[in-house]
């Protein structure tokens, strides 16, 4: 276990921290002081490769529909560049540099050698897709999801409602099952199955460490335990030792310290060697930090491409269609729980790429705009429920409340009078009724949620952040930072290295929210009722209904992808 003894220089006044913040497109560091959270340098590095989906870097086979792969080449070349450059663009002696944290996106997960490698940097392993990380948005284990949840119903394996009655296809387990299934020469050459949030770790200290936010989370680890053998078994009895040979290692705390930058590291990044690296963490959980909200009954949504919904509490309670609760998941002795929705700003970027009109653009190159400012502008004009519209948030699948990959979007009353303008409003709408669902659901399995508060990309749009606030009809807190992921990561650099004694006390000195809230009109919030009505007819009919009509639609197109019909 690692250990929260202090052995380096803590620092003085000018004493700094490192935060890493691995994103689905790119990685971000910055350097912000321990003494009160300044962020005094940024940098940021695009993936080379972005989302491997439709074939491998150097191939030509198509991939299979909903794959999403990446590069651990991208994640290295992060800390080559980014850190480097956010040194230097703050100016700061590296010596006064005490530690470095990392977040990053999960459920990720890449098979591994004992000492490491990623598999697709093997001999031989380079075009085969099961050998490269998964992505979270890697969403074609659904059908291994799908078996592992009917199986633990059947069972009544006590750790299926600890997720809400469903493990995603998102997840750990379900994607090992899915390269055991489909590639079993890749499945038992891999030693280890590990979160990138361990293995960028892994890169910094020479030490493999697993930390327990994700092994809680996405890794089906409860009450001390995994899945057991004779579970595992009964799905594949190769997957039997699943956890036990490419799992099972003790789990670090939050904010403890995993190891010590190497000097292989040190060359990379400009980090003197030695300096303590923090246990890995996953970008939503981290950004509570920043945010303040580590105490309790205090819900978080990290908006970006998709929303992460993050609370602490002192209730141990089952939450349907939650994405999982770890104790210690977000801050240790605290029950952490997890929810989220799998598309919210990728959302709204395929319509504004791929919907709007070729003039919406010009006008909006005319006036200094971006797209979404324009639609957004123009959105925002008119009164509640005018567009006639009501749209299901479902284009990358459900991740909460019910917790299906296989559900698309659907949007409901177009004519041919209908602008693009409504119909980005009516999306927007749906990402924010789908985030009411989520909290109504917390507020009725007996688990309060006393305040909201908005992290991410979409602090940057008062449109969206305005309709949030009606749709929820409370007060609205928004994180300082713009970079609050990497931000939080280094507030628990900041711990491992032993200049605060724990995550509360580092968030109350070096995180922050803005003073203004983003308050409900209360005209507009009674309008949403309405429309919120009407949304909930629509997700119970197409997400629990009988007829199946999505289900069908996505097997008849994946059957036509794959020439089977």
């Amino acid at each position: 276990m690692a250990q929260n003894v202090n052995a380096h220089n803590t620092g003085g006044p000018d004493a700094v921290v490192i935060g890493v913040d691995f994103g689905t497109l790119s990685g971000r560091a910055v350097v912000v002081r321990v003494a009160d959270g300044a962020e005094l340098g940024t940098a940021v590095h695009e993936y080379e490769h972005g989302v491997i989906s439709d074939v491998l870097p150097g191939g030509t086979d198509p991939l299979a529909p909903e794959t999403a792969l990446q590069s651990p080449e991208d994640y290295r070349q992060v800390l080559r560049t980014a850190v480097p450059d956010a040194i230097a663009a703050a100016g700061v002696d590296p010596a006064d540099i005490i530690g470095i944290g990392t977040d990053f996106t999960a459920c990720t997960v890449m098979p591994v050698t004992r000492e490491g490698t990623p598999l697709n940097e093997l001999p031989g392993l380079a075009d085969r897709p099961h050998a490269w990380p998964k992505l979270w948005k890697h969403h074609a284990a659904q059908r291994e999801a799908d078996d592992i949840n009917a199986l633990a119903a059947s069972r009544g394996e006590k750790w299926l409602p600890r997720y809400g009655g469903r493990i995603s296809s998102e997840w750990q387990f379900a994607k090992g099952l899915q390269v055991l299934r489909e590639d079993p020469e890749t499945y038992h050459r891999a030693d280890r199955w590990i979160e990138a949030a361990d293995w960028i770790v892994w890169e910094l200290c020479g030490e493999e460490t697993r930390n327990v936010c994700t092994a809680g989370y996405k890794g089906i680890h409860q009450d001390g335990a995994w899945p057991t053998t004779d579970f595992l078994g009964a799905l594949d009895p190769a997957f039997a030792t699943f956890a036990e040979d490419k799992l099972a290692h003790p789990l670090s705390q939050l904010g403890e310290r995993a190891g010590h930058v190497t000097a292989r590291a040190a060359a990379w990044t400009g980090i003197p060697e030695g300096v303590p690296v923090a246990v890995g963490n996953v970008d939503a959980h981290v950004t509570a930090a920043t945010a303040q909200t580590t105490g309790t009954g205090r819900m978080l949504a990290i908006m970006g491409t998709s929303t992460c919904h993050v609370m602490n509490s002192d209730v141990l309670a089952e939450v349907p269609g939650m994405c999982g609760l770890a104790l210690g998941g977000i801050a240790p002795g605290m029950w952490g729980y997890e929810a989220g929705q799998s598309g919210v700003g990728d959302i709204f970027a395929w319509f504004a790429d791929s919907y709007v009109p070729p003039e919406y653009h010009e006008r909006a190159r005319e006036a200094g705009l971006s797209v979404h400012d324009l639609l957004s502008a123009m959105a925002a004009e008119a009164p509640v429920g005018s567009h006639g519209l009501v749209a299901l948030d479902w284009h990358s699948g459900n991740r909460s409340v019910l917790v299906d990959h296989d559900l698309s979007g659907v949007l409901v009353g177009l004519t041919l009078a209908t602008r693009p303008e409504e119909v980005y409003r009516a999306l927007v709408e749906a990402t924010a009724f789908g985030t009411r669902t989520i909290v109504e659901a917390f507020e009725a399995a007996g688990v309060p949620v006393d305040d909201f508060t908005v992290g991410g990309g979409m602090v940057r749009n008062p449109f969206v952040l305005q309709v949030y606030a009606d749709v929820l009809d409370r007060p609205i807190r928004l994180v300082a930072s713009e970079q609050s992921c990497a931000v939080g990561a280094a507030i628990h650099a900041a711990v491992a290295a032993g200049a605060h004694p724990d995550i509360h006390a580092a968030s109350a000195a070096m995180g922050g929210v803005r003073a203004d809230t983003v308050d409900p009109d209360p005209a507009r919030a009674a309008a949403y009722d309405d429309l919120f009505a009407l949304y909930t007819e629509l997700h119970d009919h197409f997400g629990r209904g009988g007829s199946g009509s999505l289900h069908r639609l996505r097997a008849l197109r994946n059957a036509a992808r794959k020439g089977t019909r």
